[in-house]
């Protein structure tokens, strides 16, 4: 966890020209993130995004919180962490607020009870400044930043980074030793990576299997037209869920029927 931002009010991102004020550091954050999903291709809701507020000018409880769930189960952890960044960036919701996070913690199934004294006594808290520590050792100041070690060996990766640059880094690092192995593109396999992450945007997809994005439109098209999945429209983009899947959530209006 990075930290990033302590105070928006002291913060001040020049090259994007956010900080200070909440309300229109929420304005140009949104700008930035809708200017970059054209790069990486996920979901950003622009329209009533507010990450920062007077009462909630940090974006440290969304760190100590995952440090809260990963104190808990390190796989509920990851799923929680995806939950909050989808939350913050598709679904313009304030994720520094506690209550929201309590409800994003229910969802992927944390014991909220552990979750919330881990995230109030400390604990959390003190775990997130170890990982600040490693943040400062490497001088890291922006994100993201990726560190692939392998060995004695390690390489900082800064700022956006496409798969195949990290393949080539692993490459290197590892002497070519650690190759990876693409799933085979069947319709099968890609319901399956729906299944094990629950929400997908059709660019992870793409990559995960190396389709073209006419060919993962293709596989999309056929799945739904079989009633096996459901898109669901998000910011300006949409994400890919199982058609069977339990909880089915409109994002526009926050109505989840079960």
């Amino acid at each position: 966890m990075g930290g990033l931002v302590e105070d928006i009010r002291d913060f001040y991102d020049s090259f994007n020209d956010i900080g200070g004020d909440a309300e229109r550091s929420n304005q140009q954050i949104a700008k930035h993130w809708v200017e970059a999903s054209e790069r990486h291709g996920m979901p950003v809701k622009s329209e009533g995004f507010s990450l920062f507020s007077k009462e909630h000018p940090s974006s440290y409880p969304q760190n100590i919180a995952y440090m809260a769930a990963q104190m808990e189960n390190e796989e509920l952890a990851n799923q929680f962490l995806r939950r909050m960044r989808e939350a913050c960036a598709a679904e313009a919701k304030q994720t520094n607020k506690t209550e929201e996070l309590i409800e994003l913690a229910t969802e992927v199934g944390l014991d909220v009870a552990k979750f919330t004294e881990r995230f109030s006594d400390g604990s959390a808290e003190a775990a997130f400044r170890e990982d600040l520590n490693t943040v400062r050792r490497y001088g890291v100041r922006g994100f993201p930043t990726f560190l692939v070690k392998y060995r004695e060996k390690e390489v900082l990766m800064r700022g956006y980074q496409s798969f195949e640059a990290v393949k080539a880094v692993i490459k290197t690092v590892t002497g070519d030793s650690i190759r990876d192995i693409l799933p085979e593109k069947t319709e099968e396999n890609v319901l399956e990576f729906i299944r094990k992450y629950k929400r997908v945007a059709p660019v992870e997809i793409q990559v995960s299997f190396d389709y073209t994005a006419q060919e993962v439109k293709v596989v999309i098209d056929s799945l739904k037209e079989k009633n096996l999945i459901n898109t669901i429209p998000v910011g300006n983009g949409i994400f890919i869920i199982l058609a069977n899947n339990p909880l089915s959530c409109d994002y526009t209006t926050g109505v989840c029927n079960i």
